[in-house]
């Protein structure tokens, strides 16, 4: 009984932990959209289009939001969907067999 609960409370601060990573992602996006906005305007006061510079502010720390967005939504595209869970799952297998043998 007493794993069960240690079990259940892992996968809270699991899911916990997961849910704060989505939120900065979001408030990182947000952060983005904004002055990223703020840079085009400003750009376009300075010089009315005809240097897009903020282009390149938004390109660099777009690259990060990707980053970041991969990272909080778990997606890995050279492992494959939740391939550290399973790879867990396998070595508490093995483990659990090689005990009793």
């Amino acid at each position: 009984m007493d794993f069960n609960n240690q079990e259940r409370e892992n996968k809270y601060l699991r899911a916990k932990e997961r849910v704060e990573e989505i939120k900065k992602f979001y408030n990182s996006l947000i952060f983005f959209v904004v002055f990223i906005t703020f840079l085009a305007a400003l750009n376009y006061y300075t010089n009315g289009w005809s240097y897009m510079w903020f282009l390149w502010a938004a390109f660099g720390w777009g690259i990060a939001i990707i980053f970041q967005a991969l990272k909080a939504f778990r997606w890995n595209p050279f492992l494959g969907r939740d391939w550290e869970e399973r790879k867990m799952k396998e070595f508490m297998d093995e483990d659990n067999t090689n005990k009793w043998n």
